[in-house]
């Protein structure tokens, strides 16, 4: 079955349309190049078997936020691959921040860093088949959150799929690999919701499938145990948040019963920060959308991203 509507205002990942990101120029392999003439052979080792890594990364304020977690998250990842990026934590950074600078681009913006093993001699997932060098591609965009979309709140399905064992698929990685969650997102566009709510191995609420989950209960902030989700710098930053401004947190395991009994429910991911979440398998929870913890904390998060540099 084919999926229409790809720009839907109701995805998490939803954004306003810009025209002019049909004229950014991407940086591939130290090159920048028009958007439209991009391309990496059908022999890259990223289209042959996912065999990369990537990181996503906002731009608010000509500030990149939470810039060295995120290269040292992506450096971490091609580490657990053995992947040689060919540059420097500073080299990589650079060529981030030159993407967004020849683009004219100083607020308002998300790029996203992608790195694969390189070209094949043939299409197998062998990496001693690897010709050269990593392929080093940065597609930055004029990206700002759909403010409606998030106002009225994401509806989330529970999926059948569920989030791996470090020894399986380790979540903890930025990898191309993203089938098993695209295969929980479409189980849900298919019963009409956004994103896909997804368990762990033990049955525990465990994450969505592009991002990290939340919910509130009697004044407290609840999240995974961390050992089955996605190793988001986002939720690190409102966990942060929350604690040093006194709001109680849980991390641990807890169930979908104990979701359904939510006060608030919100998710959290790079471009959108804290989008709420209004309903969950049907269900519609008291707040549908910003509640009050929410909205403390979306606050919070906004004024960190806002802050000047030090």
């Amino acid at each position: 079955m084919q999926l229409s509507n790809p720009a839907s205002a109701t995805s998490s990942q939803a954004y306003r349309a810009d025209d002019r990101n049909e004229q950014v120029l991407v940086y591939l392999n130290g090159d920048f190049v028009p958007r439209s003439e991009a391309k990496v052979s059908i022999f890259d080792a990223g289209y042959v078997c996912g065999d990369g890594v990537w990181e996503g990364v906002r731009l608010v304020k000509g500030r990149v936020i939470s810039f060295d977690a995120h290269i040292d998250r992506l450096f971490e990842g091609a580490n657990a691959i053995a992947m040689d990026i060919g540059l420097t934590k500073q080299q990589v950074k650079d060529v981030i921040l030159r993407t967004f600078e020849v683009n004219g681009m100083h607020d308002g913006a998300h790029a996203r860093l992608m790195v694969t093993r390189g070209l094949k001699k043939t299409p197998n997932q062998d990496p001693r088949f690897i010709i050269g060098s990593a392929t080093v591609v940065c597609v930055a965009e004029h990206k700002v959150v759909d403010a409606a979309a998030k106002k009225r709140g994401l509806a989330l399905h529970t999926s059948t799929i569920r989030c791996s064992t470090p020894d399986v698929f380790d979540l903890r990685l930025n990898s191309h690999s993203r089938l098993n969650f695209i295969q929980a997102l479409i189980q849900a566009i298919h019963v009409g919701a956004d994103e896909a709510l997804m368990l762990d191995t033990n049955g525990f609420v465990s994450s969505c499938n592009s991002t990290n989950f939340f919910i509130v209960r009697g004044g407290a902030l609840w999240t995974s145990s961390g050992r089955y989700c996605f190793n988001g710098i986002t939720r690190a930053t409102v966990l942060r948040l929350a604690r040093e401004n006194g709001i109680p947190v849980h991390e641990g395991d807890y169930t979908l019963a104990e979701v359904y009994a939510a006060d608030e429910a919100f998710v959290t991911g790079t471009l959108g920060g804290l989008t709420p979440v209004a309903a969950i398998d049907g269900r519609r929870l008291p707040t549908e959308g910003y509640g009050p913890l929410t909205q403390r904390l979306a606050e919070l998060y906004q004024a960190y991203i806002t802050a000047p540099a030090v």
